[in-house]
């Protein structure tokens, strides 16, 4: 059954070329050829900007930000596709997610101690795509692949996307351009399948 698909192009880097970009765009192009409809964000294009402070996250985010997280609230299925910097998300990420995330639209929170926030992403599903220079193995076995869990558990699980798939792509700086190009297949076929 065709999925409405969001593919998030998650690198912080704006030019062009990247690795990550062209994940997202295997990805994107397999979901095409499945027949998904396919919106995508670039946030590295966006003015993201860092909150500071409880009040400007209870506040409506700019014009910008409001037409892309529309494209999140249209999809069944979310991808975002970004580099492993310092052992987690680039910063820019987060801020993404946390400005997405403002005046409630993922989650409503009441304010009240112990109170769960109310799911709003329930119905949706979401695949992480980490790449990586270590090999993926020593970042799952050795490191637990702790901030993959981190985004998985603490922000997309939270606000109820289920399932929350990932996948990691070790060696990405020296598996040359055959072992890129095994990667780029094997995410186009995740994009065919919108899984």
């Amino acid at each position: 059954m065709p999925k409405t698909v969001c593919v998030i192009n998650g690198h912080p880097d704006p030019a062009k070329g990247h690795f990550v970009e062209a994940l997202a765009d295997a990805y994107a192009h397999g979901a095409g050829e499945g027949d998904h409809t396919v919106s995508r964000i670039d946030i590295a294009k966006l003015p993201i900007e860092f909150l500071r402070n409880a009040a400007e996250f209870g506040r409506p985010p700019g014009d910008a930000i409001i037409a892309e997280r529309a494209k999140i609230a249209a999809a069944d299925h979310i991808v975002f596709v970004y580099p492993l910097w310092m052992g987690s998300m680039p910063a820019i990420g987060k801020a993404f997610l946390e400005q997405v995330s403002r005046d409630g639209f993922m989650a409503e929170t009441s304010g009240e101690a112990n109170q769960m926030p109310v799911r709003k992403m329930t119905g949706k599903s979401v695949r992480l795509i980490v790449t990586m220079g270590m090999p993926g193995l020593a970042y799952r076995f050795i490191f637990g692949a702790h901030s993959v869990k981190a985004v998985k558990q603490g922000i997309f699980r939270m606000v109820g996307f289920k399932p929350v798939r990932h996948t990691i792509l070790g060696m990405v700086g020296a598996t040359g351009a055959k072992g890129r190009s095994k990667m780029l297949a094997r995410v186009r076929v995740m994009g065919l399948r919108a899984r």
